[in-house]
């Protein structure tokens, strides 16, 4: 569900549980406006050195005629014990019916559950669920948390770059910076961002969306979600960024946002440091995570999920990053 952010995280989530449960994953294509092959922006193969993984297209194609005919597709949705099975709505609205109709699967029954995910759940669901009853466990959403668990994190290092995406990095990096060093930097600042971080301070919350990746390393444990770090103002962006410039002698700068990149902001603030400053917007958001990924500096938003595949990212390769509103 939701952007991509939100997508790799429940499937990491995922594919934690896949393992818990030793059932091999069928990994799902990423969706956008239409379903993207997982391995068109990741290797599948480097999946194998942590689980048994089979792409969904590969699965259906292959697979499926035998090992799920059409008569076996079940579709499990987690219900409350009052919820009818009528309730497991797999393919209603969007993009669940656009979703599994790309993958051309339609379900013969429903079956609801209200089993969790960890580890302590492991004999209930092979209980329930055995494998010669339901072949495959099709679910209507994640078997995980948002925000992610925190011990899932690291597998994000089973999650190469396709040679498709590194080709266009490096493309872009010789057109853009000459291959010279740059900082990334991940601006949220749309009109929806700016709602939902508004109140956010009454919430008192250390969990909202992706805060923990930043407040998980903060020694208090009365730190809380604040507007300075869930919407920075135009000032805190410049101020943290002239800092890491002057730390690093980058002047090469890289923008990734939703909605304004603050080029002449920035250009103006910084003149004395000669910076320059490129903004893609790329028609996939993938091309502005990777290369902020590969950034010799970045900056992002703590509360944000796609900032958070990208400091995934980088702690995999022992980058620097900071966040805004949290570092100095």
């Amino acid at each position: 569900m939701g952007r991509l952010g939100n997508q790799v995280e429940h499937f990491l989530g995922g594919l934690a549980f896949a393992k818990l449960i030793n059932r091999t994953l069928i990994v799902p294509p990423w969706r956008t406006y239409k379903n993207i092959p997982y391995s068109e922006w990741f290797q599948i193969d480097t999946l194998r050195s942590y689980h048994r993984v089979i792409d969904g297209q590969d699965f259906m194609r292959e697979l499926a005629p035998t090992v799920w005919p059409p008569e076996l597709r079940v579709g499990f949705c987690w219900l409350r014990p009052e919820q009818p099975k009528s309730d497991c709505k797999m393919k209603e609205g969007n993009p669940f019916g656009p979703f599994w109709n790309e993958l051309n699967v339609d379900f013969a029954d429903t079956v609801g559950y209200q089993l969790n995910y960890d580890e302590y759940s492991i004999d209930q669901w092979k209980q329930t669920f055995p494998p010669d009853r339901y072949p495959v466990i099709a679910l209507k959403g994640a078997p995980a948390s948002f925000p992610m668990d925190a011990k899932h994190r690291y597998l994000q290092k089973y999650m190469n770059w396709s040679d498709v995406i590194i080709d266009e990095v490096r493309r872009h990096q010789g057109v853009l910076f000459n291959n010279q060093s740059y900082i990334g930097i991940h601006l949220r600042n749309d009109l929806d961002w700016q709602k939902a971080c508004d109140n956010v301070e009454s919430y008192r919350s250390r969990s909202y969306m992706a805060a923990p990746q930043c407040l998980d390393l903060s020694p208090s444990p009365t730190d809380y979600v604040t507007k300075k770090l869930c919407y920075p103002s135009d000032g805190e962006i410049l101020r943290l960024l002239k800092n890491v410039i002057l730390r690093t002698r980058i002047h090469h700068i890289y923008v990734a946002t939703d909605r304004r990149p603050m080029i002449r902001e920035i250009e103006e603030h910084l003149s004395a440091q000669r910076v320059h400053v490129k903004h893609l917007d790329p028609h996939l958001p993938i091309i502005d995570v990777a290369m902020l990924a590969h950034a010799n500096y970045f900056i992002g938003n703590c509360v944000s999920s796609f900032t958070s595949i990208v400091k995934r990212a980088r702690d995999v390769q022992n980058l620097p990053s900071a966040f805004w509103g949290f570092n100095n």
